[in-house]
Parts: structure tokens; sequence; C-alpha cells
């Protein structure tokens, strides 16, 4: 079962803003044209694939997480031992800050923000009905 990476407008706006803000500057005082287009392909190139390819898939027992083009995480459902609801904005597979922290071996931990948490709560659970869940308050 796939589950699609919940996107942010705050987060989106962000990304936006740091995609465009370079290259607008430099082609707003018509200096280094050319370098303010390849700096905005480049970091688009970068960022967009991140956030418009994030997600969550659960298959065989294990969780498999995909960002971008580079990152890819493999966590066998046994092995995790608790989930948690957070909004931590530590760097992660995540295109949202509403966010789940999977926590599993031992002193491992990933950030991941499911669009629909619940349903990716309950799909977890019923292979590993151990997980502990605990919800913000």
């Amino acid at each position: 079962m796939v589950f699609k990476s919940k996107i942010s407008t705050g987060l989106l706006i962000l990304l936006l803003v740091a995609i465009l803000l370079a290259p607008a500057i430099m082609l707003y005082h018509r200096t280094h044209v050319w370098e303010a287009i390849i700096l905005l392909l480049l970091t688009s190139a970068i960022c967009l694939p991140t956030l418009l390819n994030t997600h969550y898939t659960i298959e065989e027992k294990v969780l498999k997480i995909r960002s971008g083009l580079l990152y890819k995480k493999n966590i066998p459902i046994d092995s995790v031992r608790k989930i948690v609801e957070t909004n931590n904005m530590v760097s992660s597979p995540a295109a949202s800050l509403d966010r789940l922290e999977i926590f599993f071996n031992s002193f491992d931990s990933v950030l991941i923000s499911p669009k629909d948490k619940a349903d990716f709560i309950s799909t977890i659970q019923e292979i590993n009905p151990k997980i502990e869940v605990v919800y913000k308050t």
C-alpha cells in the first residue's frame, strides 16, 4: 500500500521563494542572466523531485521510504517500536511539518509525513500490533 507525503503550504511557499529569489534578483538587475537561469534550473531539479516524489510504501512487512531521486530507506516493520506524532523541523523525507516519528531498532528513528496518518498507523499496526503510538495532546 502506497501513502503519499502530505505537502504543507508553508513549506511549499518557502521552497518556491528559495528557488526563485536569487534568480529573480539577478534578472531584475539584468546581471548574470545565464547564471540566473542555470541556478533556477539546478535548484528546481534538486528540490522539486524531493517535494513531489516523497512517498511511503508498506509491502511484505517492510516500510519503504522514498524521497526525491536519491533517498531510499527500508525498515522492517517488525523492528518498529513506536510511532509519535510530531512537528519536528529536522530535515527528513517529509514534505510537511505534520509528521510521524518512526522509532525502530534500538536507537534509530525517521520522520515522515503521510497524508493519511490514521490509515498509515492502522496499516502498520496490522502487521505489528506491538507498536506503541503516541498522539499529540
